[in-house]
């Protein structure tokens, strides 16, 4: 898949593709239906996608936590494995927050990447203060002879499926509803870094990564899958917390104790499933309680993954 930033700047052969629109954090079913109706409107055309980096809440709201689901490496992986030919992941900031909506549909959809169909959800909104709706778009597509199709949301019992939804069934500790809502289970990914070594001193050495910007979901003890640099991926446990029990530290990381594996990871990127959560995180009486419930942890993680 070609990533492309500068609206400005397309290439004549990423030009005249059908284009999904919207943020796509998480990549979830209800993005799916988006990114299959573009390809079901023009099979003949490339496949593109249309979002941008960072997320604009982000821009906006930078004092909220970390809520995305998938950053843009994530994002970009999940996409490319939907088809997507093309991912226009344009740059976003207050400069870029004041085009108006006409000017985002002419002279970025229309004169820049030169789409030549557009889907997007009933809900999506663009351009200064969220001026440009869907009617909006359809006109303005319609003159400029871009085609539309508007796809409704997928819904279940619990209503239409988003990624506001998926990020409250992560921190209520259910990341099998999460899979299920994403179609894949939910992944943290990053950098391997240096802690403080406990975990190797009771017998349960971990791989320390940061959650950065990652959505914080329910802390406690997860079983997990770990794709490694090299591909491999291998079955483990993992905390994601502030280890009450061992530090003060007040930011919470997460800690994987890969099974049966005894490399060194520092410095690689991992990227971490969570597949069925175990238990909430507590503050034990000492290191013997701590290793006692370790062990115990990592044999139900290891009956939950089979």
């Amino acid at each position: 898949m070609r990533i492309l930033h500068d609206w400005r700047a397309i290439p004549p052969d990423a030009r005249g593709a059908t284009v999904a629109l919207g943020n796509f954090d998480g990549v979830h079913l209800g993005h799916h239906s988006v990114i299959r109706a573009a390809h079901a409107a023009r099979p003949d055309l490339p496949l593109a996608a249309l979002t941008f980096e960072p997320h604009p809440r982000e821009v906006f709201r930078p004092d909220d936590p970390p809520f995305r689901l998938t950053l843009s490496a994530e994002r970009a992986d999940a996409l490319a494995g939907l088809g997507v030919d093309i991912l226009y992941e344009l740059p976003f900031d207050r400069e870029f927050s004041m085009m108006s909506a006409e000017d985002f549909v002419a002279r970025v959809l229309h004169q820049g990447i030169g789409a030549r169909h557009l889907t997007c959800g009933q809900d999506f909104a663009f351009g200064h203060r969220r001026g440009g709706d869907t009617g909006f778009l359809a006109r303005r597509a319609e003159a400029l002879g871009m085609g539309l199709t508007l796809v409704p949301p997928v819904t279940d019992g619990e209503g239409p499926l988003s990624s506001t939804r998926i990020r409250r069934v992560l921190q209520d500790g259910y990341p099998e509803r999460a899979t299920a809502e994403l179609g894949r289970p939910w992944t943290i990914r990053g950098l391997v870094v240096h802690g403080d070594k406990r975990g190797r001193t009771i017998g349960f050495p971990t791989a320390n990564v940061p959650l950065g910007r990652h959505l914080e979901p329910a802390r406690g003890v997860y079983a997990v899958r770990a794709r490694l640099a090299d591909g491999t991926c291998h079955k483990g446990v993992a905390n994601i917390g502030r280890r009450p029990t061992v530090s003060a530290e007040p930011e919470s990381r997460l800690e994987v104790h890969v099974f049966d594996y005894d490399g060194d990871l520092y410095g690689q990127e991992i990227t971490v499933a969570l597949l069925s959560y175990i238990r909430a995180e507590v503050r034990f009486s000492g290191l013997d309680a701590l290793k006692a419930q370790i062990a115990t942890d990592a044999a139900e993680a290891r009956r939950l993954l089979g």
